[in-house]
């Protein structure tokens, strides 16, 4: 990863850059609102860092080079110990010459380093006498900060009374998850105000803002413990010669919100490559975490090594930022293209102005839904701020609204389906066409036949679209009443291929139901739910003659989601019913249902222990598959993998938790394998595996 540096060639672009950083900080310290995305400002910002080197006697006094927020805020709490910055490196090489400067200032190798996630927030400052929490302060600039003790109760993850009744200063981040970002702008724009650009700046605006008439949470991650004047002596002295991960296990025991129940707890490292291997293995889980990060903080642990290193005007000399790519940029949202999905949903996509994020250039992004437009407040050219992380499809968290010039439009939803041009169903968040999955029966039916669901051999889409357009397949139940006659007549179809695809059709109809059912493409389910409700219910007339409340009985059915199943295998019972007709498989091998109220005399739990059968290798077990598989599993397909799972009798996960049972870890198995190491959850390689579930292969 190189360096970003924004290229400044003379002393004009020089002071516009320092004016363009100075404005930005003092928006997004006021109000939560900036001109400029983070990756913008950093390159700005290293810009004139690299002017000032080469131009020392033309620094302007406005400059944020070596200021603690750029010098764009002032405080009127003083810090009783600096509130500082970190500097930033970029590349593992940065990194490495930032270890060896560390060792010539302590005069030895750091003895050990702590390796923590750099949430994406806002620093502050708790304050608690004698257990109780009494007082709220930003940083400021980091000797002095803003009185925000008016947020203390809407901030979750920092308690109003710790577990000891100790004096005590608790340094961290306040932020807004994913699903409180949502929440917060729903709140917000129901109140009348413009939605925030994104969480960072969501948590920003709202740990200042007073008066307003409604509230919305926040979270709280402690990365700091000091003492403060009142600090009973013993203590204090204590606090001042324990390790950061001390400090960080003694906050956790107080009470106080710390990483070490995510996904990314900070972990210690002895060396340089540990250190590095931790960012890789951070980094890795950035896009499924529920909060944003935008690196990693790499510190001395130990508090010698701290005292001996110092500390800068800005930033500690003992601890670095390895920043890691920007996932979120800046761009205009030049038009709205309507797609039809397989299953008739209508899904809106924003076509953007080209912006680079994390090596890609992105011109599309998903908005969800009409329903998702409306509550961000969408139009056409506003500047947007999209979203990126890893192979996660980009998506356009919200305008920056503050940026309007006022020759923004209106984004105009269709009023006919932009497909087949029939009516709309807007009952639903979701706008589907009338037509269903017949609005777009090629992309269903070849859905339909891909591996993971019918798995029919030389049925692909130009063999689909042949036999739609030749009138032979209305619906996906026609398939299998083709003949050897009708498909002998079609272009480019000998008896080879015909007799091959015949075959390939029989051998669909004795899927387990667990295909058929994910074949159908039923909304809000997929492979991993397709097999539960299977294993569940065992019989597809079980499933149709299921009410949403036996519905939720499967795991990750809620109340949302279970009526709208039930409202579409109602729609889908003519076509279940010709698939029926046409010998199609509508059972689960080896499942047996048992009925809600049978359930608790039977078996003493809940129905959703009955999905998988007794006794099996893998019986009580989670387990997660992850890697490329070889051996006796190489031709398997994740979804295949999956199955082979609920088989031998386990449940199959996608991601590691301390709740795992087992990871079975093929070639490049990556974060999840180190997660599996870090929490002592049991690994399997394919060969081990194959040999555990030899009896379920097939």
């Amino acid at each position: 990863m190189t360096t970003p540096v924004a290229q400044i060639v003379d002393a004009a672009g020089y002071a516009r850059a320092v004016e363009d950083v100075v404005k930005a900080a003092a928006a997004y310290y006021t109000d939560g609102t900036s001109p400029l995305d983070d990756d913008t400002y950093d390159r700005l910002t290293r810009g004139i860092a690299a002017w000032e080197a080469d131009h020392p006697d033309q620094v302007l006094p406005d400059s944020p080079s070596g200021k603690v927020a750029g010098g764009a805020v002032e405080g009127d709490v003083p810090h009783t110990v600096a509130m500082l910055s970190l500097d930033n490196v970029f590349s593992a090489e940065q990194f490495t010459a930032w270890t060896a400067s560390l060792a010539r200032r302590i005069g030895h190798e750091a003895q050990r380093y702590s390796v923590e996630a750099k949430l994406d927030g806002l620093a502050i400052a708790a304050r608690y006498t004698e257990g109780r929490l009494t007082r709220l302060i930003t940083r400021g600039d980091g000797t002095a900060g803003e009185d925000v003790s008016h947020a203390m109760s809407t901030v979750e993850g920092l308690p109003a009374t710790l577990a000891e009744p100790v004096t005590v200063e608790v340094r961290g981040e306040v932020l807004m998850t994913g699903a409180q970002f949502e929440h917060a702008n729903e709140v917000r724009t129901a109140h009348g105000g413009q939605p925030f650009a994104n969480p960072r700046n969501a948590a920003a605006g709202t740990l200042r803002a007073k008066d307003r008439a409604y509230t919305v949470p926040m979270t709280f991650f402690g990365y700091g413990l000091l003492p403060l004047p009142d600090t009973d002596e013993a203590l204090a002295a204590r606090l001042d010669g324990l390790a950061h991960s001390e400090l960080m296990a003694l906050a956790g025991e107080l009470g106080v919100h710390t990483t070490a129940t995510t996904e990314v707890p900070g972990v210690t490292a002895d060396t340089t490559e540990d250190v590095l291997t931790r960012v890789r293995e951070i980094a890795a889980l950035r896009a499924e975490l529920p909060f944003g990060i935008d690196g990693i903080v790499i510190k001395a642990d130990l508090a010698d090594d701290q005292r001996a290193a110092g500390n800068g005007s800005r930033a500690p000399r003992w601890a670095i930022a390895y920043k890691l790519p920007a996932v979120e940029k800046i761009t205009r949202l030049l038009d709205v293209e309507w797609n039809v999905g397989r299953t008739g949903i209508i899904a809106p996509r924003g076509v953007l102005e080209p912006v680079e994020i994390d090596g890609s250039t992105i011109t599309y992004a998903t908005l969800h839904n009409p329903a998702d437009i409306t509550r961000r407040d969408l139009r056409l050219g506003d500047q947007v701020m999209v979203h990126r992380a890893g192979d996660v499809i980009p998506r356009i968290e919200a305008p920056v609204a503050h940026l309007r010039t006022g020759d923004e439009k209106p984004i105009v939803f269709p009023e006919a389906c932009p497909r087949c041009g029939s009516a709309i169903d807007t009952s639903q968040e979701r706008w589907r066409c009338e037509q269903g999955r017949n609005c777009h029966l090629v992309a269903s039916l070849s859905y339909a036949a891909g591996r993971d669901q019918l798995d029919i051999e030389g049925l692909g889409a130009t063999r689909v679209v042949q036999l739609v357009e030749a009138g032979l397949v209305a619906d996906l139940a026609d398939l299998f009443t083709l003949t050897r006659e009708q498909l002998l007549g079609l272009e480019r179809m000998g008896e080879t291929s015909t007799d091959n695809l015949l075959a390939a059709l029989a051998t669909a109809k004795a899927r387990p139901l667990s295909r058929v059912l994910c074949a159908l493409g039923v909304r809000g389910t997929g492979r991993s739910m397709s097999r539960r409700i299977a294993r569940h219910f065992a019989t597809m007339d079980n499933i149709r003659a299921a009410d949403a409340e036996q519905l939720q009985q499967v795991e990750g059915i809620g109340p949302e989601k279970a009526p709208s199943i039930v409202a579409e295998l109602a729609e889908l019972a003519g076509l279940i019913g010709k698939l029926a007709a046409a010998g199609v498989n509508m059972t689960e091998p080896g499942a047996i249902f048992v009925p809600m109220e049978a359930t608790a005399d039977a078996i003493g739990t809940d129905a959703g222990t009955a999905d998988a059968p007794a006794g099996g290798p893998l019986s009580g077990m989670t387990v997660v598959v992850t890697g490329a598989m070889t051996g006796p599993l190489e031709k398997l397909s994740r979804n295949q993998m999956n199955e082979l799972v609920e088989r031998a009798g386990g449940r199959s996960s996608s991601s590691v938790s301390k709740k795992t049972s087992l990871v079975v870890a093929g070639e490049s198995a990556g974060s999840k394998r180190a997660k599996a190491e870090d929490l002592g959850i049991r690994l399997a390689t394919p060969d081990e595996f194959a040999l555990l579930v030899a009896d379920y292969l097939d």
